[in-house]
């Protein structure tokens, strides 16, 4: 099958060779755009609707400069998917998120993946918020829509290192309380921290009682569990040393003494992560850092959609 033009940019490995975060976000989501005619959602483009009045904090660059030589008032232009929705990016930076068998770290994938999202919602006229944590919220960016504002958000993602293990329910319960206004929130995260120890129900359990709160909240909320695809396929060869990095644990053994139980613990974690956010009408996307980037994109895209 052929590539469509653009499509390499997409290619998480190839973005790992471009040194600057905004140059890596506009790559992919300009790629990404230049697809957008050939696939179901070629009618989101913003296009003008109407005038309304003009108000502090509009940019000057929508003044329509002739209906004031008219009227003497200041409009601006309407644009149909102007929309005040704001959206936050949250970003797992424990210890485990900093991982790789090769390529890229789920850290790494993980900052590209919220660069991408950030520039295209502000692109859309959406406003974006940020933030990263580990075992505490370690930045908090409010939600705007300006450029200076992506700006921000590119420097803090290009500084990022993994940190300490914590406690992703904690976390969100903590994101939850500093939130006033309704929104999209989106976590990018392994899921992986300092409970994994405890069996899949109990992991699955916390990790929802946090999401939960969100949506109890009255927010869309979209999951991206971000695997190494050594993580989803387990095909290591030779005697190994297995690291947890979120406990530092270890252990020594060939892969294939444990390969099968492994796979079918993570395969159970998923399918009850998939099951119980379908329940509460969350959307549960597993990604490996192998996975273009656009795959993320139309799934914001699909959930921005359904809430205009």
């Amino acid at each position: 099958m052929q590539k469509q033009p653009g499509r390499r940019f997409l290619d998480p490995n190839i973005l790992a060779k471009i040194a600057n975060m905004e140059l890596i976000s506009k790559f992919v989501v300009e790629g990404f755009i230049s697809g957008l005619h050939k696939s179901p959602y070629h009618g989101f483009s913003v296009e003008f609707a109407q005038y309304r009045p003009y108000m502090p904090g509009d940019e000057l660059r929508y003044i329509d400069w002739k209906v004031f030589a008219r009227t003497d008032r200041y409009y601006v232009k309407q644009f149909e998917e102007e929309t005040n929705l704001n959206c936050y990016l949250l970003l797992d930076t424990s210890g485990s998120m900093g991982y790789k068998s090769d390529g890229l770290t789920k850290l790494e994938y993980g900052s590209f993946l919220t660069a991408s999202l950030a520039y295209f919602m502000i692109r859309q006229r959406d406003a974006v918020g940020f933030v990263h944590f580990d075992e505490s919220l370690n930045e908090f960016f409010p939600a705007k829509s300006s450029t200076a504002h992506l700006h921000d958000i590119l420097v803090a993602l290009e500084k990022i290192e993994p940190g300490e293990h914590g406690s992703i329910a904690e976390s969100l319960h903590s994101i939850a309380d500093r939130l006033s206004k309704r929104g999209l929130i989106i976590l990018i995260s392994d899921l992986y921290d300092k409970y994994t120890e405890r069996p899949i129900n109990e992991v699955v359990e916390t990790v929802m009682d946090g999401l939960a709160h969100l949506r109890y909240d009255g927010h869309e909320v979209v999951v991206f569990n971000i695997f190494d695809h050594q993580e989803v396929d387990f095909k290591f060869e030779r005697l190994m040393r297995f690291v947890d990095m979120e406990t530092n644990e270890e252990i020594v053994t060939r892969p294939e003494v444990i390969r099968d139980g492994y796979l079918k613990q993570i395969n159970e974690f998923t399918g009850k992560m998939e099951s119980e956010c379908s329940m509460k009408a969350i959307d549960y996307n597993v990604f490996n850092t192998s996975t273009p980037l656009d795959f993320a994109l139309l799934s914001y895209l699909a959930r921005r959609e359904g809430l205009m």
